[in-house]
């Protein structure tokens, strides 16, 4: 029996109940099962071909037979599997003769018929990715950005004091900078959902060579074209024995992208810990530190970082490597193709650890207006900029010296816009101005997301 403190891998081992819901996808005994689906549709789709007279068409009986090998694969199954693969060394070559188990002799030369192992193997392996991607990680990450479009909205005119190059800078507010990240990951969303996968069914070179050799006069591309549509796919008609994997590729690189957003969230997100304008709610019995005992460590968010390293380390291999193959076959794609679930279950992790993080944080209005009260010098900006506008010909040096490495506050402000010699409306208008207002639009803009 498995024991998570015995595993290899921490997906496995220590978070192997946060990324379960990928088993499905990504263990062995699912990748036997979706190549169980694909060799079996197959079989019943070449039954219904009128020019395969040696094949009749197969009974529902036969069908539902047949389906029930993947329907109702399970862990014993897999073992099953297994066991035939001691045999004959061969993953592929077991999963036929697994389905032998399950309809007549008189089928058993027709399945996998004309194949090779790669037919198999790379609509198996897309239709996992695509799967978990539909059923489990969109779902996931549709959850994360509905809470920060919520939450930008509900933090839309809170006032922060910003930090360009890690010094004061024009203030924003707190929605408006989850606003940010809930658009960059929203764009990532449209280009995910929008991913078509590609499959081939082309045989050992991409020439469909073995079929036509046995019926000359099928069109063998448009049949196997139906098929792979039928699971999903778009057929790659142009391909040598492996298809090219660029379509995964390209998904691998989206979610790659995903992840370096989320970095970037995360990374923010601890820095407004540290400075204290967000505080973390409290776990009765949680342990910040071995011995200070004060200490609520911004964990989700340190956890996720790092995972994200991972995922994209993993993913970018991935996208890298499976479009190159030596000529027209190596197997050097075979057990890199293995890790793409370990690649998102990192991915996958960290989206639980982030929406986690997010449950917990709650903004300090006290801590960032004492900021704002601090920095009376982000009020440059706007008073050299009215003096552009009055014509002042030394607009920015006038400020550039009142302000650079000087410390500025509400007084000193207030005697320098008093002095300048521009419009009433125009002085009234900057003596009205506080750190805390001086956020432009930034409110409007997320009140419309």
């Amino acid at each position: 029996m498995h024991n998570a403190l015995g595993a290899l891998s921490p997906l496995d081992g220590r978070y192997s109940s946060s990324v379960k819901e990928l088993n499905a996808y990504f263990s062995e005994a699912a990748l036997m099962r979706y190549r169980v689906y694909v060799e079996v549709e197959y079989l019943i789709a070449l039954g219904r071909e009128k020019k395969v007279h040696e094949l009749p068409a197969l009974s529902d009986r036969q069908k539902n037979r047949l389906r029930s090998s993947y329907q109702k694969f399970d862990l014993n199954s897999a073992q099953i599997v297994k066991d035939i693969e001691a045999e004959t060394n061969h993953d592929v070559k077991a999963i036929e003769y697994y389905i032998q188990k399950h309809c007549g002799a008189k089928l058993h030369p027709w399945i996998h018929f004309a194949l090779t192992s790669e037919d198999i193997n790379n609509i198996s392996y897309t239709l996992m990715w695509c799967h978990a991607m539909k059923q489990v990680y969109v779902p996931m990450l549709t959850k994360l950005q509905r809470n920060l479009k919520a939450m930008a909205k509900r933090y839309r005119s809170v006032p922060m004091l910003s930090m360009t190059h890690g010094q004061p800078a024009t203030p924003t507010t707190f929605g408006k900078e989850l606003g940010v990240l809930f658009k960059r990951i929203d764009r990532q969303m449209v280009q995910i959902k929008k991913q078509s996968f590609l499959g081939k069914l082309s045989g050992a070179t991409g020439t469909w060579s073995a079929h036509t050799s046995a019926y000359p006069k099928m069109d063998w591309v448009k049949f196997t074209s139906k098929f792979v549509r039928s699971l999903g796919l778009q057929p790659n008609t142009v391909t040598t024995q492996i298809e090219s994997h660029d379509s995964m590729a390209e998904s691998f690189h989206q979610v790659l992208r995903i992840n370096s957003i989320l970095k970037d969230l995360c990374q923010d997100l601890w820095m407004y810990v540290s400075r204290g304008i967000l505080s973390q709610k409290k776990v009765a019995g949680e342990v910040g530190s071995s011995t200070m005992p004060h200490k609520i460590n911004p964990i989700q968010f340190e956890n996720a970082e790092g995972n994200l390293g991972l995922s994209n380390a993993l993913l970018s291999h991935l996208a890298q490597k499976l479009p190159i193959s030596r000529m027209q076959r190596d197997l050097t794609d075979s057990t890199v193709l293995r890790n793409q679930g370990v690649a998102l279950g990192y991915s996958f992790l960290a989206l639980k650890s982030i929406s986690k993080g997010l449950s917990r944080i709650t903004i300090n209005k006290n801590k960032m207006k004492f900021e704002l009260n601090e920095h009376w010098e982000v009020l440059a900006e706007a008073i050299q900029t009215i003096l552009r506008k009055e014509g002042k010909l030394d607009a920015y040096e006038k400020l550039k010296d009142l302000t650079r490495g000087e410390k500025i506050n509400e007084s000193s402000i207030t005697d320098f816009i008093s002095s300048l010699k521009i419009s009433d409306e125009n002085k009234e208008a900057l003596l009205s101005l506080r750190p805390e207002s001086y956020v432009g639009k930034a409110s409007d803009i997320i009140e419309k997301l």
